[in-house]
């Protein structure tokens, strides 16, 4: 059996493949869900749109599902303090979240352009507000979160959700907004039928630029204007699951350490720019497929930067330091941990290649000739 500290350390990481996992999945259904309006100019054209995520929309939130189990089962106490801490901003996800299959199944029950456009901007909300408030909560972990514990480990939380929208935080939440709206964008030029596709590469472009000069300006904002929080003296990365046996301190840039003690990591931040520019150079030669790995890459590398730079910490406590989350004492028991490796290592491999074979069936992409066919079943 592997000892505790590795456990912790894999499931650290494994917590953060599934967000990238969410982020990429289900990121370009959100992101292709806010170009809607935008992309598709006509009732067939965004009916393209839609059918390009209709059949997969479901599929991809599994991920989503995924990453809140992880927590739930692998991270006890990380569940307890953000799903309650956040859970007004939570409520709101899951509202639009829902919004979404709704918008999908009710928009085609009347032919009226009325009814139509008001479900196409419920769509864009329903992707809107997800996309904002995953990168407001990222911007409020790299804060610290307004909680703590007392001496029996029963939390309070003492925030608002309007404390939540600060600043920082909405910068974040900018920043995952043109993410995912690139993210999108790749997908619908990878899949979608003209004029849609070309509008969609145009609006990657953007959306691409506006991703790299916000994630850059946050950067900039973490390195010099925000106290980051470091682990003083010895700390056990075997020991209890109790978050309040450490001392932790608070210093200016200390976000930035972990590049210093590992260099590598640098990689992380290079990747989600380039990734993004990469996107938009790959647009304007139509390749598409290079383009989207790109994009995905590009995902993978700006949620990788807020993981490599709060490591060890996963929530870390703005009223009380000493009582943040890390990835040493917010752990299930070690029998916890290694079951729960031992089932992803036998189900996360079918999930992928179910996954994989599904996109290989549906490959090709959506034509207004599909959609004008009235034999079919589109949305």
């Amino acid at each position: 059996m592997l000892d505790y500290e590795t456990l912790r350390l894999l499931w650290w990481a494994l917590l953060g493949i599934l967000l990238i996992g969410f982020a990429i999945m289900d990121g370009f259904d959100l992101g292709a869900a806010m170009l809607l309006p935008f992309v598709g100019r006509t009732d067939a054209e965004r009916r393209v749109v839609i059918n390009t995520v209709g059949p997969v929309w479901e599929g991809n939130q599994v991920w989503f599902i995924l990453g809140g189990g992880a927590i739930f089962a692998a991270w006890p106490p990380l569940y307890a303090v953000a799903f309650s801490g956040f859970y007004l901003a939570m409520f709101l996800v899951l509202c639009a979240l829902i919004l979404r299959p709704v918008a999908f199944k009710f928009r085609s029950k009347l032919p009226g352009p009325t009814w139509r456009s008001v479900w196409d901007w419920l769509l864009f909300v329903a992707g809107l507000v997800p996309s904002l408030i995953f990168g407001v909560a990222f911007g409020n972990v790299l804060q610290g979160v307004p909680f703590h514990f007392d001496d029996t480990l029963r939390m309070t939380y003492e925030g608002t959700l309007f404390g939540l929208l600060n600043p920082f935080a909405l910068l974040c939440g900018l920043v995952s907004v043109a993410m995912l709206a690139m993210h999108g964008g790749t997908y619908l030029a990878l899949k979608a039928d003209e004029p849609v596709a070309a509008r969609a590469a145009s609006a990657t472009r953007w959306a691409a630029i506006a991703m790299v000069i916000l994630f850059l300006l946050a950067g900039v904002w973490v390195a010099i204007g925000i106290d980051g929080y470091q682990l003083a003296g010895t700390v056990a990365h075997d020991g209890p699951s109790n978050p309040l046996l450490k001392t932790v301190i608070r210093a200016p840039g200390a976000w930035l350490a972990n590049y210093g003690l590992a260099p590598a990591t640098i990689a992380a931040p290079l990747l989600g720019v380039a990734g993004a520019l990469g996107a938009a150079a790959l647009l304007g030669g139509r390749r598409y497929v290079l383009a989207f790995v790109a994009s995905a890459l590009s995902v993978a590398g700006v949620i990788a930067t807020a993981g490599l730079s709060v490591f060890p910490f996963l929530l870390p406590s703005s009223l009380d330091p000493n009582a943040s989350l890390t990835a040493w004492d917010a752990s299930s028991s070690r029998l916890t941990l290694m079951i729960m490796l031992v089932v992803t290592v036998i189900f996360l491999p079918i999930i992928l290649v179910y996954t994989a074979w599904v996109y290989r069936v549906l490959r090709g992409r959506v034509t207004l000739a599909a959609i004008a066919d009235v034999s079919s079943h589109h949305y």
